[in-house]
């Protein structure tokens, strides 16, 4: 159940879905016109069923639940409010467990369909997906479609770094919209290769390198700068990489990780990531940062970022904040995904 705030009336999981589906009338409308089949249709954190979400991922759509199973009745009323927007298939992975793991079965037509390789579009762009694999998403974050659609319409004839690429969204983009050098970094030889797929799908192929790599080591090459380690920590083989600096760099990092050569934090150590993501940006270039903690405060770490770069010795020329689209709302506007680019000089 969730609570209508405007009478404290209790809401039913279809009731909460009827009405996310209402206000999405116009952005719906535009996604068909924009050659879209991609898109959240329900963010339950915010409108109304806490760890609820119900996403439309090209011929299929996906509800997912991460904080309780939804009973056979909830189930059986949101498959009848889905269809009736758009007929597709509809796959349910119940992730209530602690581990996210999904926990319910599904008929051998069902998990067959469900395990497949299928195919989506985000304005134009194919991208491939597939509605269960070892991660919790289709192979496509889709609160980042701000970002490819912001690097599709500012890569055309230049170069771009692509670093913790997952399946290569962002450097796609980029390719498509007329870079002529795109390198992906990632340390998942998974998620490259569903990023070669993406690649080929949209005969982009020839301008986009993979580099499977820990971005530390990778990044700190591109800069120019020593690899090291952290303390006591044997370092494994990492590719060689000679000083490079490219016109747009993109930064995207997970919210916490740790390898021998740095820890990825951030809440308290984004700089370790942005100042040799910095020094790998050319002047007059251009750095897309981006912070998924919903802890961190907007404004304190632009600030930060700010501050690293004059560190450095370059300004901050202009900056440009990418907001998530209306699929995925937020509390007062303040949205957990924070992705601001930065021009320096």
């Amino acid at each position: 159940m969730s609570i209508n705030p405007s009478n404290s009336t209790p809401l039913s999981v279809s009731q909460a879905l009827s009405a996310a589906i209402k206000k999405r009338s116009q952005f719906l409308a535009d996604a068909k016109c924009n050659n879209t089949d991609c898109y959240r249709i329900f963010h339950g954190t915010v409108e109304g069923v806490n760890g609820l979400n119900i996403d439309r991922y090209g011929n299929a759509w996906l509800i997912q639940s991460f904080h309780q199973s939804l009973t056979d009745t909830e189930l059986t009323d949101i498959t009848t409010l889905l269809t009736k927007e758009v007929a597709l298939p509809v796959v349910y992975n119940d992730r209530s467990n602690k581990n996210s793991r999904v926990l319910n079965s599904l008929s051998d037509e069902n998990e067959a369909f469900a395990t497949s390789e299928q195919q989506m579009l985000e304005n134009g762009i194919v991208f491939s997906s597939k509605l269960r694999h070892e991660g919790q998403d289709p192979l496509l974050f889709l609160d980042m479609r701000i970002g490819r659609e912001y690097v599709k319409s500012h890569s055309k004839n230049r170069t771009v770094l692509n670093l913790f690429s997952y399946t290569c969204g962002i450097g796609t983009a980029a390719a498509v919209g007329g870079a002529t050098r795109v390198v992906n970094i990632d340390f998942s030889s998974f998620a490259l290769a569903a990023g070669k797929k993406n690649a080929e799908l949209n005969h982009v192929e020839n301008v986009c390198e993979f580099i499977q790599s820990d971005a530390f080591p990778a990044l700190r090459q591109l800069a120019g700068l020593k690899v090291g380690g952290r303390r006591n920590q044997k370092l494994p083989a990492y590719p060689k990489l000679t000083t490079t600096q490219f016109d747009l760099v993109f930064l995207d990092p997970p919210r916490y990780a740790k390898s021998p050569f740095g820890i990825v934090d951030l809440i308290n150590d984004y700089q370790s990531l942005f100042k040799p993501a910095m020094l790998t940006t050319k002047p007059e270039g251009t750095i897309v940062c981006c912070n998924n903690v919903a802890k961190v405060d907007r404004q304190a770490w632009f600030d930060s970022l700010v501050r690293c770069v004059e560190k450095q010795g370059r300004q901050v020329t202009s900056h440009t904040w990418l907001d998530c689209h209306q699929d995925f709302p937020s509390f007062d506007g303040n949205h957990p995904l924070k992705i601001v680019a930065l021009t320096l000089s």
